[in-house]
């Protein structure tokens, strides 16, 4: 699938694994993919980023993403089904980091570290990576740009949906800030 990626793409796939490496943790996840697409210049991700505002507020979307690992990776979707059986996610964390230390719950790193460097994706991330696979498909496209990854990481329920949707980001308002009302490019993909 790597050989269909566009330059951008491969970009934002090498760059995920550098935050993963900067963040010490052992595997690259769908938010380690969000920051690599954050760090494009000239891209469709990166125009849909501008047009939205996202790129402005980076240390924002960095600042959720850090909450989230905080408290073990739980999607907002996650958090309201145990506030509706009773458990306040926010008064587990703070009690497990008053015996423990803070940051205990992080998710998406251990103890253990490889040797050999190598950082495999999340379960979520490939999944990530093979649904931007049927996105360009889905749209025609030959090749898979970062443009369609951003859309697959949007596209279904999770951590970097939730983030970036508080931020005015989802599947609709990325679609039409890339491709515009009828589908055509309206920025020139890398």
């Amino acid at each position: 699938m790597f050989e269909r990626f566009t330059r951008s793409a491969r970009d934002v796939v090498t760059g995920s694994v550098v935050h993963a490496e900067r963040e010490g943790a052992d595997r690259v996840t769908e938010e380690h993919m969000l920051l690599a697409l954050l760090d494009q210049e000239g891209t469709r991700s990166s125009f849909a980023f501008s047009v939205l505002g996202v790129t402005e507020r980076r240390s924002s979307v960095e600042g959720l993403l850090a909450d989230a690992r905080r408290r073990g990776g739980l999607t907002r979707a996650d958090e309201e089904a145990l506030a509706g059986i009773g458990i306040d996610v926010t008064e587990v964390v703070s009690r497990v980091e008053a015996v423990h230390g803070e940051g205990v719950l992080r998710a998406g790193r251990t103890a253990r570290r490889r040797w050999s460097g190598h950082r495999p994706p999340t379960r979520a991330a490939r999944k990530a990576l093979e649904r931007s696979l049927r996105i360009a498909v889905g749209r025609g496209d030959r090749a898979i740009g970062d443009e369609h990854i951003l859309l697959a990481l949007v596209a279904s329920p999770g951590v970097v949906a939730d983030v970036l949707a508080d931020h005015g980001a989802t599947y609709a308002t990325l679609e039409r800030a890339m491709f515009g009302a009828g589908g055509e490019g309206v920025a020139k993909a890398g």
